[in-house]
């Protein structure tokens, strides 16, 4: 007998609201992000309440002015994520329909898009304000987890980003194109890992406590840039891992062998997934921060 989960009957759509002939609607997804961004703020917020925990005993920046820091996040955010979607993921499609490119309210968004967006933004925020640029990093670092957490969650909602199909008795049966396409042979219903949901628990939940553990516990802020090397090398290793379990990017799906014919496979990319491949320069990026935290201190 066939264990599997079945895909719970939730609306992408939180509520929707008619207004002058127009209807505006409020997705799970926008919620994830409001949210995610929200209790990263109030993170930062504590975190240099407390000058103890930081270099000298001395916060970076006021608590007044993370609310202006969390503004260019956004922008960094919301225009490096869809730069980064259009760029890495589907950018014959966006070149040929660039009308669509601004309508982020049609989902598409890339982390490592955002990462960078994020990136830039604090840096010309830092740099403005005369603001430590690797203190602040690592407040981000620690404020970052619980928003990947809750946008995972939404991908799962929103019925996109399903697994690979497999017999687990924790696999769910997800609706629409997930349903039909689990390839020849299968038999039963066909069923998937729940990548969302793994990416949640160890992007969000695991990722976020180690963090957090070490920012209030260990003093790991008062060597900067060390929480920043943390959360880099955390997360390329563990969406590293999930994208085994993750159904491959549209367009690396299938390939045409020397003599045209279409082979499926999982992964493109020298066997690698698109997510995988950018996932090892945070990953070196995230080491080389670390590596730079304890030679600092050890000199």
């Amino acid at each position: 007998m066939q264990h599997y989960i079945p895909f719970p009957d939730i609306s992408p759509i939180v509520f929707t609201i008619h207004l002058f002939g127009a209807s505006f609607s409020l997705r799970w997804y926008a919620v994830a992000y409001i949210l995610g961004l929200v209790i990263g703020w109030r993170i930062v917020v504590s975190l240099v309440k407390h000058p103890r925990l930081w270099p000298g005993d001395r916060s970076p920046m006021q608590p007044r002015q993370v609310e202006d820091l969390l503004t260019w996040v956004i922008l960094g955010v919301v225009l490096g994520g869809r730069t980064g979607f259009v760029l890495f993921y589907e950018p014959a499609f966006y070149f040929s329909h660039p009308w669509q490119i601004p309508q982020v309210w049609h989902g598409g968004m890339s982390f490592h898009g955002g990462l960078l967006g994020v990136m830039l933004a604090v840096t010309l925020f830092c740099r403005h304000h005369k603001i430590p640029l690797l203190q602040t990093a690592d407040a981000l670092a620690v404020a970052t987890p619980p928003g990947l957490m809750l946008g995972r969650i939404a991908n799962f909602i929103n019925n996109e980003l399903w697994g690979l199909p497999s017999h687990v008795p924790w696999a769910v049966a997800f609706p629409g194109p997930a349903a039909s396409n689990c390839g020849p042979g299968w038999v039963g219903v066909c069923t998937r890992h729940p990548s969302q949901l793994y990416e949640a628990g160890m992007e969000g939940v695991i990722l976020g406590t180690i963090l957090l553990y070490l920012a209030w516990r260990t003093g790991a802020l008062k060597h900067a840039g060390r929480l920043l090397g943390v959360f880099l090398t955390g997360y390329g290793i563990a969406r590293f891992i999930v994208e085994f379990f993750r159904e491959a990017d549209p367009e690396f799906r299938s390939i045409s062998d020397p003599m045209g014919n279409v082979v499926e496979f999982g992964h493109g990319l020298g066997g690698l997934s698109m997510g995988q491949v950018l996932s090892l320069p945070m990953i070196i990026v995230g080491l080389f921060f670390l590596w730079r935290s304890y030679w600092r201190r050890a000199g």
